[in-house]
Formats: structure tokens, C-alpha cells, sequence
């Protein structure tokens, strides 16, 4: 069990300080998420040096346990009270926001306080690197009381926000950072047994949880991104689906597209002229301008009888509306390649307000529909005025 929980560890720590590098840049710059940023930054390096092979590799350094311990344990209530600054509304309790700074700075004094004068200290190695430096009650009691205190207030405070707003990103980033704080919590109250009750049975099982817990802060600061990957895969299967859909319409009508496509929608995706995003809603919006115009040369039934070849063919009954409407749309695209003249527009059902679902759906269809109703006569209108 110690060795899981030392590889476990580890990669909680790799997983805190790369989700700290990669949100460094947009977190500084907003000071709405600087809080969140600091407070996962102190917590960070506590967790990084509650870890024996990191202990022991500053002790082969030549860096003394005992001093390690004492930064560790510092550090930790600072990070303690940063996580009550950064949970307590700033704009409607400044009062509360001056107490919790007067007594986070009175217990910061008062670890290295009665760390001198404590008279037994903690001796060195890897066997007490995760112990506090002193072994004084008041000390261990000041420690781990300031933690209890801090996570159970980001318990209620940040649950109790997360059901208030209705923005996805900050709804996910504070109950992560919750249930790091409930599991922050079972860890604290865990450790105090285990200071007085120094059995080494328990102490792995601790290193777990608050491995865990360091993945769900890792994971709070990393939810904007997370979100804009999936909004960037969003983007790019909408893309992929629609590009030959979206390519063919534009080809039969190019006033609507602002750019030619592409020879393959591989090379759309590698050199999109837009980002991602941008590009999706650009495609949607031309595949819609172009079915809009292409209304003009609908033939009559031409739906029905899309529809009906559809069904004989085994579509299912979830695309059969998709594929007729992918059948019709083709044939009043080589209308108008053919050089059909147009006529009274003739509205197809489903895509009065351009859902990106149906044009998916008829892209999705697009292949098996495309020359399946006889093609239109060049001397003919596509309907009569």
C-alpha cells in the first residue's frame, strides 16, 4: 500500500503543477480567477513536500527534514487561509475577509514560535517526513484546525455557489474543488488520529486521499480548459460531417460561401481560415443560406418521393425525414448546375430555422441520397410560376 501510495502521489503532484503552468497565463491576467490560481498554487507545493521521495531527495541535498517539515506545515495554513479568502465574497463581508487575514497571520507566527520552543523535535529521515516539524499538541492543533477550518468552509461556501449560478464552467470548478475539500477534510481529521496514535497502518491510506484530493484541484483549475476541448471537438466533428454537404452546396451556390472550399475536408480541418469555432458556425450558416436558395429549385414531391425511395431502401425511421430531404436538396442541386431557371420557392419541411441538427442529419445522409431521383430536364423550370 505505500508503494501505490507514493506512485499515486506523484502523479498527483505532476497533475497539480502542469494544471498550475498551463492556467498560469489566463489566471494571472483575471483577477477573478488569481484567487483559485494561489490558493491551488499553496496547497500544490504542501502536497509536493508531504511526499517521502521528495523529502528524501531535499534531505540528500542536504536540506535538513525538520526544516522541510516546518515550510510544509507553514505553507499548508497559508494555503488554508487562502482558500477562506478566496471563498468569502470579498464586496459584501470585507470585515470577515481582515479577521480571517488577522488569525491566518497569528497562527503562521505562531507554528515556528512554538516549534522553538518545543524542546523534543521530530527527528530526521524519511520515516518522519510526513509528521509535523513539532511535536507540541498546541502546534499539531493549530495545523490541522486551520486546515478543518478552512476546507469545511470551502464545503458549504462553494457548493452553496455552485447551485446559485447557471455559468457551466464555474458550476464544475467549485464542486471539484468541494469534493477536494470534503476529502481534504477526512484526511485532516484522519491525521490528527494518526499523531496520536502513530501506528503506520493508517498513513498510506491518508497519502491516498490526499492524492486524490490534489487530482480535484488539479482538475477545478483545469475545467476552462477542459471545456474549450470539448467545445474544439465539437467544432471539428460538426466540420467533418457537414463538409460534404457544406461543399457541395456551396459549389452549386457560391454567392453564400465567403471562401472556396478546399480539395479534401482533411485539409480544411489541418489549414482551417478560421478558428475552429468560427469555422463550424461559418459552414453552418452557408450550408443553411445555400438550402434557403436552393428552396427555389425544389421540384414538386420532389420530398415525397425522396422519402419514399428512403423507406424502400431500408433508411431508418429516425432518418428517413434527413434522407428525404438530402434526396431533394440533390436533385435541386444539379437543377441548378444543369442550368435550370428557378421558380416560386418550395419550402422543405425541418429546415425553416436551420437546426445544426438537421443539417448534420442530412449530411449524415448526404452519400446515400445524392442521385437517387432522376435528374432534371435543362429546358424545364423546376417549377411552374
Amino acid at each position: 500500500m505505500s508503494e501505490l501510495a507514493a506512485h499515486v502521489g506523484l502523479a498527483s503532484v505532476l497533475a497539480l503543477w502542469f494544471a498550475l503552468v498551463w492556467r498560469a497565463r489566463s489566471a494571472l491576467r483575471h483577477p477573478h480567477l488569481r484567487g483559485l490560481w494561489l490558493t491551488v498554487l499553496a496547497a500544490t507545493t504542501a502536497i509536493t513536500l508531504f511526499q517521502p521521495r521528495i523529502v528524501g531527495r531535499l534531505a540528500s541535498a542536504g536540506i535538513d527534514v525538520h526544516s522541510v517539515s516546518l515550510a510544509r506545515n507553514l505553507i499548508g495554513v497559508l494555503s488554508a487561509g487562502l482558500v477562506l479568502l478566496f471563498v468569502i465574497d470579498s464586496s459584501r463581508t470585507p470585515r470577515l475577509r481582515g479577521y480571517v487575514a488577522v488569525v491566518m497571520t497569528a497562527a503562521l507566527v505562531s507554528l515556528p514560535v512554538l516549534d522553538l520552543l518545543q524542546v523534543d523535535q521530530a527527528g530526521g529521515g524519511t520515516a518522519s517526513a510526513q509528521r509535523p516539524a513539532s511535536a507540541s499538541s498546541a502546534y499539531w492543533l493549530i495545523l490541522i484546525g486551520s486546515h478543518l477550518a478552512g476546507d469545511a468552509v470551502a464545503v458549504v461556501v462553494c457548493w452553496a455557489y455552485s447551485l446559485r449560478t447557471t455559468e457551466r464552467d464555474l458550476v464544475w470548478s467549485l464542486r471539484l474543488f468541494a469534493a477536494g475539500s470534503v476529502l481534504a477534510l477526512v484526511f485532516w481529521s484522519g491525521y490528527l488520529f494518526h499523531l496520536y496514535d502513530p501506528a503506520p497502518r493508517l498513513l498510506p491510506y491518508l497519502s491516498v486521499i490526499m492524492s486524490v484530493h490534489g487530482f480535484l484541484r488539479a482538475a477545478s483549475l483545469l475545467v476552462p480548459t477542459a471545456s474549450a476541448l470539448a467545445r474544439s471537438a465539437d467544432a471539428l466533428r460538426t466540420i467533418w460531417r457537414l463538409w460534404p454537404l457544406w461543399r457541395d452546396l456551396v459549389t452549386a451556390v457560391p454567392h453564400v460561401a465567403l471562401a472556396r472550399p478546399r480539395r479534401t475536408r482533411l485539409l480544411e480541418l489541418l489549414q482551417p481560415r478560421h478558428p475552429l469555432a468560427l469555422q463550424a458556425h461559418r459552414q453552418t450558416i452557408e450550408t443553411y443560406d445555400a438550402l434557403l436558395t436552393l428552396q427555389q429549385y425544389v421540384r414538386p414531391e420532389a420530398y415525397e418521393r425522396a422519402h419514399r425511395y428512403a423507406r424502400q431502401a431500408g433508411v431508418r425511421e429516425d432518418r428517413l425525414a434527413a434522407a428525404a430531404l438530402a434526396g431533394a436538396v440533390d436533385e435541386a442541386r444539379r437543377a441548378v448546375l444543369a442550368g435550370v431557371p428557378p421558380a416560386d420557392p418550395h419550402p422543405l419541411p425541418g429546415v425553416t430555422h436551420g437546426s445544426p441538427e438537421t443539417l448534420l442529419g442530412i449530411a449524415r445522409m448526404w452519400p446515400a441520397m445524392s442521385g437517387v431521383l432522376p435528374g432534371p430536364d435543362r429546358t424545364s423550370p423546376a417549377r411552374p410560376r
